[in-house]
């Protein structure tokens, strides 16, 4: 099954959330019925990533967003964590600070972008510019609608100018499994530092968010960076789905291992070769 086509948000389509099963878990009936392929691709990431990072002529940058209580730290932590650390940076964008806010909204965002070679995450992201501050109605109309097009053009920017591949997936879920969720944080001490009372306070303006949500998906998923939407109410589903776009997206962008830099044959011949004739008995 390619998730890539099923979950694609296409370029110029007008998303409705309502049409899509945020329960939905594929071919698969539970976590143990996933869990191979769930490591096949883990396993496969692992390596084109390691490739990507020997191979330092391309870049990554995969964006994660969804409402309180999706998961995006736990798609961090199961499917991110496959990749080497050396050459992955994940980025959390929260509130912006007042040095942030005395600055145009990219101006936190584009310093972490990935060099070549590397892969950033984006846990929230730009897009937080035309959704919380759409929905709080923090700025004007005026301010925030033109931004849409302004981040259509960064993502280009970075594609075109620094050989970026872009992947953005939103994680869906329920807003009855968002309370779910959050009754089991409460009963769970690994996870209760997590609570906030804007968890629940935020669930008054759900329909506002999901139409912000989907002005965001239908107005910047493009052909350069497209928008997967994940149906996340089973978390080890969102884990499957995500990783096997992740892997299959690295697998087009073609990494090679870099050609060696030495003469091989030389390094052979001046130190394995006289290692070998040191280790050799005399007379022999």
């Amino acid at each position: 099954m390619d998730f890539r086509s099923q979950f694609l948000v296409e370029p110029g389509r007008d998303l409705k959330l309502s049409t899509i099963d945020p329960g939905y878990h594929g071919p698969h009936n539970d976590e143990s019925a996933a869990e191979a392929d769930l490591e096949a691709y883990k396993d496969k990431i692992s390596k084109l990533q390691r490739t990507l990072y020997g191979d330092r002529s391309k870049a990554l940058l995969i964006v994660l967003q969804g409402i309180d209580g999706a998961g995006k730290d736990g798609t961090c932590w199961h499917v991110i964590s496959a990749m080497d650390p050396q050459g992955v940076q994940v980025t959390g964008f929260k509130q912006p600070t007042p040095e942030e806010q005395a600055h145009d909204f990219l101006w936190r965002v584009h310093p972490h972008a990935p060099a070549k070679g590397e892969v950033a995450v984006f846990n929230r992201s730009q897009y937080e510019d035309v959704l919380v501050v759409r929905v709080h109605d923090l700025v004007p109309k005026s301010v925030w609608e033109p931004r849409y097009d302004i981040i259509n053009e960064w993502e280009r920017l970075l594609v075109e100018q620094n050989a970026t591949t872009i992947v953005k997936f939103f994680l869906y879920i329920s807003k009855e499994e968002q309370l779910e969720r959050f009754k089991r944080r409460l009963d769970d001490p690994a996870r209760q530092w997590k609570i906030s009372n804007s968890d629940y306070t935020e669930r008054e303006r759900w329909d506002e968010y999901i139409g912000a949500f989907e002005a965001a998906l239908s107005k910047c998923s493009t052909k350069h960076a497209p928008w997967y939407v994940i149906p996340s109410n089973h978390k080890w589903f969102r884990n499957l789905a995500v990783s096997q776009i992740i892997a299959d997206t690295l697998a087009d962008m073609h990494p090679h291992w870099p050609k060696p830099t030495v003469n091989l044959d030389e390094i052979r011949c001046l130190y394995h070769g006289a290692a070998q004739t040191a280790a050799t008995p005399a007379g022999e």
